[in-house]
């Protein structure tokens, strides 16, 4: 995907992080660096090394191009997302080999990792059986509920600073959110005043969740990397923080449809039937979702208008579902 956010480097400089990373011996030719396309924020390279062992290299946008407010500092999430996530659960991530923070090679923090040598789940959901979608996507879920087992000291940033309630956590989330709306101008459909009373009007729910966990929000199909029909890596972390684990990505389709099926990463997770608190807050959570979708069209310079479009249709399901819930 095309984006704005994709800090690409010339060889010279790709050559010189190469060095510092791994040595002099291993600074490859330049044809043996390709960009990984897929990828919606960070730019990413394949690099096949002198030694013949690939990595990838990820390279934060340029501090000059304004992210929202939930994105900044996502590179320093990632990293410590990571080293969370292979401390304290058995659910595979790529080894960091190196992280840069100095800003001396490039105007952005970057880091070397392993090469996952495995399909993208994205790239297989047209060739995917029923049987075979629902079998990963049960194993999600039992992956995504281990990931949730991680506590956090705070709600929010896995970095800080955090809140002491998921309440203001989250409110303050969303908020960010619709700050960034109003700062590029985006045309929601609705009134911004009226989705922050939605917003307000069921906050409650939200006072339910008292334990900070670990959430990795972000467990698209395009994040999940497969070999042989098993889930082998779970890749692109710099959107998790602490909060309530029924606002992972897997959860989504239970109240909008349009997001997929949920049912088999339920069934993996674990969980029964949801209270009718749980379901507003799954709907607050499609709601903090959707607003994202839709505004960072504005930030990212997608080409046409066909997120946009797909974003704003999926809004005006959600706000429905509080009028009816009304």
């Amino acid at each position: 995907m095309e984006s704005i956010t994709k800090n690409r480097q010339p060889p010279e400089v790709l050559r010189a992080m190469v060095e510092r990373a791994y040595g002099r011996d291993e600074v490859p030719d330049d044809d043996a660096v390709s960009e990984l396309s897929h990828g919606w924020f960070n730019v990413a390279y394949r690099i096949r090394l002198r030694s013949g062992r690939r990595v990838v290299l990820k390279i934060a946008p340029p501090p000059a191009v304004e992210v929202m407010t939930y994105e900044r500092g996502a590179m320093a999430t990632e990293l410590a997302a990571l080293a969370l996530i292979r401390e304290r659960t058995t659910v595979p991530v790529p080894v960091v080999h190196f992280a840069d923070t100095s800003r001396e090679l490039c105007d952005a923090d970057w880091f070397f990792m392993e090469y996952i040598d495995a399909d993208n789940l994205g790239m297989l959901r047209d060739v995917q059986t029923p049987d075979e979608r629902a079998a990963v996507n049960e194993a999600l879920g039992a992956l995504n509920r281990e990931l949730n087992t991680i506590r956090g000291s705070h709600f929010g940033p896995l970095t800080g600073p955090g809140d002491p309630t998921w309440r203001a956590a989250f409110l303050r989330m969303i908020g960010g959110v619709l700050d960034d709306g109003e700062r590029r101008d985006v045309d929601l459909g609705h009134d911004y005043a009226k989705v922050r009373q939605v917003i307000a009007e069921h906050a409650d729910s939200l006072d339910e969740v008292t334990e900070p966990r670990f959430v990795e929000w972000d467990m698209w199909d395009s994040n999940v990397m497969v070999r042989d029909g098993r889930i082998v890596a779970i890749i692109d972390h710099e959107r998790a923080f602490f909060g309530d684990p029924l606002i992972e990505a897997g959860f989504t389709g239970s109240e909008v449809p349009a997001y997929g099926d949920s049912s088999a990463f339920i069934r993996g997770y674990g969980r029964g039937p949801a209270t009718e608190a749980e379901r507003v807050r799954r709907r607050l959570y499609c709601l903090y979702l959707v607003l994202i979708m839709t505004i960072e069209t504005a930030y990212r310079n997608f080409p046409g208008t066909e997120n946009y479009d797909w974003a704003r249709e999926r809004l005006d399901e959600t706000m429905a579902l509080f009028d009816r819930a009304a």
